[in-house]
């Protein structure tokens, strides 16, 4: 995998779209997103947000004009699937760290009943607090926890806020843990997983397997792996980006006429034209010329005009 990321495309094309990658286990979200890159001999890239190593699953790719519009899905619901080994803990809250006996209890002693699980899982449920890992991207004094990690170093973490909106379990094999979460961004799965395994009385658990199945209102399986897109000659592989304004189907839209959007190309806030009730001062919309295409964001002003905000280029 890792040689297919050294290997340079001869001519780089300014393509735009989103992909939404499958990605495989044992490489960095980057890594994925540079043989993504490769193979659609992409100008431009960039993805919507991490995945651990570890993880598997679904990492949305934004390619040219898309990247402007990546941040859409930063704040972004999703949804995991991940098994816990309960009885363990690990150094970096996955099965990439050094393993180690959590507490006195032999882990092939544990005898959890479901009722017993779920009724923990429900107190983690709503608004919980989490203290970051060590093991995060998470920035102090400019540098991520991971690098202070690796120099055996641990630094003091404020607990933060995060939302599990639903979990439960899928399965119980041993002192195996199988459970689907669903959350708000921000939420460490490596930390609830400790967490849940503390509440159970293992004295802990570490995260054997994690998957992304849900972002937003994107789903697994409409994801492709690096190895299917590598297999499909270059049109085929076309096919299978989705379009720019995909990432903000959720925001109202305008049609402009000619002159409208003309004016809003060349960053002229368009007066008199636009006006809805039920948008107010600063809210995004989406906009489209008269051949339905889409042009970029507008904002909404207090006059109830639309002034640019993320135009697309060589419209």
């Amino acid at each position: 995998m890792l040689n297919r990321v050294l290997k340079p495309a001869s001519v780089k094309r300014h393509i735009s779209g989103v992909l939404l990658l499958d990605k495989p286990a044992h490489i960095s979200s980057n890594q994925a997103l540079q043989v993504a890159k490769r193979i659609f001999a992409a100008h431009k890239a960039g993805h919507t947000g991490t995945l651990d190593p570890m993880a598997t699953g679904l990492l949305p790719i934004c390619f040219g004009e898309a990247t402007k519009f990546s941040s859409a899905l930063l704040g972004a619901n999703k949804a995991y699937e991940a098994t816990l080994r309960l009885g363990y803990i690990s150094t970096t809250g996955d099965a990439e760290g050094e393993i180690s006996v959590a507490s006195e209890i032999a882990p092939s002693d544990l005898k959890l009943a479901p009722q017993q699980i779920e009724a923990v899982l429900k107190r983690f449920t709503g608004t919980i607090m989490q203290v970051p890992p060590m093991y995060s991207a998470l920035k102090h004094q400019g540098k991520p926890m991971y690098a202070y990690a690796r120099e055996g170093l641990e630094i003091e973490r404020q607990p933060r806020e995060a939302i599990i909106h639903d979990l439960h379990i899928e399965a119980i094999e041993g002192n195996g843990l199988r459970i689907l979460v669903k959350c708000g961004s921000g939420t460490y799965i490596r930390t609830l997983a400790e967490d849940i395994g503390k509440a159970l009385g293992c004295g802990g658990a570490y995260l054997t397997r994690l998957r992304r199945s849900i972002v937003d209102n994107f789903d697994l399986s409409q994801a492709y792996t690096l190895d299917a897109l590598e297999a499909m000659p270059l049109p085929q592989r076309d096919c299978c980006l989705l379009p720019v304004d995909i990432l903000m189907r959720d925001l109202a839209t305008a049609t402009l006429d000619a002159a409208a959007a003309a004016s809003l190309l060349q960053g002229r806030v368009i007066c008199d034209y636009f006006s809805q009730d039920c948008l107010s001062e600063g809210q995004k919309i989406r906009l489209y010329d008269q051949t339905k295409r889409f042009l970029g964001l507008g904002k909404i002003t207090a006059e109830g005009e639309i002034a640019p905000s993320r135009l697309i280029g060589n419209v």
